[in-house]
């Protein structure tokens, strides 16, 4: 894949979601602009494709796919905020976690993605 082919912000996210369920690293980090900052909010913020591709080689390793269920999904410009729920397994244990998402789109890639979600559900399931 070299560039995803979308045109507008809402159907970029869209398509970048449902992707998580089978996508590798390498694909999913080509929606991404060179100098984007990837934040999962409690955790610390990645920046730049090279290492948002390394923190995503990780965290698919540990995860698997993920299948992301967006409850619902609004656009205003380049900005696109979704409301989900994340769903994978850890310790052959199932993991429903709501997260809100908000997408920032800069030339048709993402350029901020930050994630809001309780670590306490991901904490719980790892120690379990």
């Amino acid at each position: 894949m070299t560039t995803p082919t979308v045109h507008t912000p809402d159907s970029l996210v869209t398509e970048f979601c449902a992707r998580w369920r089978q996508g590798t690293a390498d694909e999913l980090t080509e929606y991404f602009t060179d100098d984007a900052t990837y934040h999962n909010i409690p955790m610390q913020a990645v920046t730049g494709r090279e290492a948002i591709r390394d923190f995503l080689r990780g965290f698919l390793g540990t995860f698997g796919g993920i299948d992301f269920q967006v409850r619902h999904q609004v656009s205003a410009g380049n900005l696109v905020m979704n409301e989900r729920v994340d769903s994978f397994t850890i310790n052959e244990q199932r993991i429903d976690l709501p997260v809100t998402g908000v997408f920032e789109i800069v030339d048709g890639r993402i350029h901020a993605w930050r994630d809001y979600f309780d670590m306490a559900t991901v904490t719980a399931a790892l120690q379990g």
